[in-house]
């Protein structure tokens, strides 16, 4: 309370008794893989197409990485981080972005090619050529006076030169001299007639980007290293990710770059920074070209992960290539993640996003069976389907964890958003005085967050103590508790779990009322 030391009216701002909690973003992604320019482990943040070819370039061969994200944005994805990585870029001393040499730029004067080679900052500049008449009266025939203008301003004049093959040469003499151009003749017997208006500009030619290479790629460049802020190892200073996919290390695999036990290694990478992270889920890739019994041995015998923080997609799905002119089959991780965001804004993180259809998908390469699906399905393989009528469509919903709590995936989303958005409304409370108002103001502040998430239908039950509750009290914050400098509450939530198996249950009986005839 301030001191009030004379008469007067005074007005105090109070504090409201609880602070409310704003949920969290849920729908942001990040892609590691290959790309035909850009920087190298560097999380690039990409709201939309035209700002992933402005920085990583367009679609290319050995790559998977523009057809995923392109997928996203396809299917209702909004902001992405995308990191491109390169071979030997994730060991040790091979973290920084190689910086990009410039070719020089260049220019048709006549019969010649002219070539600058500036330094330093006047290689940015913009560099013109004027042909003028020769200085002085009287000039010999066929001489002239090229001029070399840096931002508009003469900095090197060449007179009296001429196109024949003697001492004042045009080529020759510019060459000893010049610090900025150099010629070289392309067609013989070239001649230069002076320009009486205008000049020629040096450009930059157009440059055609080499498909991304995938030799040498290792492990090491997918999963990186913290310290150096490589691969993965990059990801964890960006706290909005909430999924990870990385569509080419399937490229990798296809191409002979890695084997079987390398791929498996990245997604074990990659498992290992959800779950270190807490608040993201992996969304892997299957070998590519294998069919069901395939898939099903490399889930179970040879991959054999078990994670609640992992998902898996099968088959590949067919897009058009613009880089190839033709169809071509991709990983679905990319188009999954799209359809995750389409989920998450038109009915909420806690909807399971499947029955979606996948946008951009021609066909797949594997027609799914039934009776293929029900051996699938059990072990966490996530099916994309096509039905008559209906199109291609995402049927299935599980996470790769074998405990039966986490075993659906918008589950796990769930709780990653609910314990996010939590965290990041209550921070108020830390070095509060740790007293039972304290608790009531906590208690407070998180059912009303939790109230509306059950209006939402994110929760079960008719009311919100069926939904969940919070303990927050001096059962939770005995002496000892308090003396250490802990505040503990306790939340419990029940999740809506997914309608999976709908069953009519139908039977004939003998009944309803008799119509006699009169």
């Amino acid at each position: 309370m301030p001191n009030y030391l004379s008469p007067g009216v005074y007005v105090e701002e109070m504090p409201a008794g609880t602070r409310p909690i704003e949920g969290v973003g849920t729908s942001v992604a990040a892609f590691v893989g290959l790309a035909a320019k850009g920087p190298v482990n560097e999380p690039i943040l990409v709201s939309n197409w035209s700002q992933f070819t402005d920085s990583f370039g367009d679609f290319v061969e050995n790559s998977y990485l523009a057809h995923s994200v392109y997928g996203w944005f396809l299917n209702g994805g909004g902001n992405c981080f995308v990191v491109r990585i390169a071979p030997n870029s994730g060991r040790k001393g091979g973290g920084s972005t190689p910086k990009a040499i410039a070719a020089p730029k260049v220019a048709s004067l006549g019969g010649y090619q002219v070539k600058s080679i500036a330094k330093g900052a006047q290689a940015e500049k913009k560099i013109e050529l004027s042909v003028e008449p020769a200085g002085g009266q009287n000039p010999p025939e066929g001489e002239f006076k090229l001029v070399v203008k840096v931002d508009g301003k003469p900095v090197e004049t060449h007179d009296h030169v001429t196109t024949k093959a003697q001492d004042n040469n045009i080529a020759t003499k510019v060459n000893q001299a010049s610090k900025l151009i150099n010629l070289e003749e392309t067609t013989e017997g070239s001649s230069l007639t002076p320009i009486s208006q205008g000049s020629v500009e040096l450009v930059a030619p157009e440059v055609t980007p080499e498909p991304p290479s995938t030799e040498n790629l290792g492990a090491g460049d997918y999963v990186g290293d913290v310290a150096q802020r490589t691969g993965f190892g990059g990801l964890e200073a960006i706290d909005e990710v909430t999924m990870v996919a990385a569509p080419d290390l399937a490229a990798a695999l296809e191409q002979e770059a890695i084997d079987l036990d390398t791929f498996k290694a990245v997604q074990l990478g990659m498992i290992a920074h959800c779950e270190l992270m807490g608040d993201r889920v992996a969304i892997l890739d299957t070998p590519p070209g294998l069919n069901a019994q395939q898939v099903l041995d490399w889930r179970v015998k040879q991959a054999g992960y078990d994670s609640k923080f992992a998902t898996m997609y099968w088959p590949w799905v067919e897009v058009f290539d613009p880089a190839a002119g033709a169809n071509r089959f991709v990983p679905p991780s990319g188009h999954m993640a799209g359809i995750w965001a389409r989920s998450d804004d038109t009915r909420g993180v806690h909807k399971a996003p499947a029955n979606e259809v996948v946008r951009g998908a021609l066909r797949l390469q594997t027609s799914i069976t039934k009776a293929e699906h029900d051996l699938l399905n059990p072990v966490g393989i996530n099916c994309v389907r096509s039905f008559p009528g209906r199109g291609v469509r995402v049927w299935g919903a599980r996470t790769l964890s074998s405990e039966a709590e986490w075993r659906y995936l918008n589950v796990r989303r769930l709780f990653n958003y609910l314990e996010e958005s939590i965290l990041m409304g209550t921070q108020w409370v830390v070095f509060e005085p740790n007293d039972p108002d304290l608790w009531a103001r906590i208690r407070r502040t998180i059912s009303s967050f939790l109230i509306n998430e059950w209006r939402k239908g994110a929760l079960f039950g008719t009311t919100p103590d069926e939904a969940f509750f919070v303990k927050c009290d001096s059962e939770t914050n005995p002496a000892e508790g308090i003396d250490a400098g802990q505040v503990v509450c306790q939340i419990g939530v029940a999740p809506v779990k997914p309608a999976e198996f709908v069953i009519f249950q139908l039977s004939q009986f003998s009944g309803g009322t008799s119509l006699v005839a009169e």
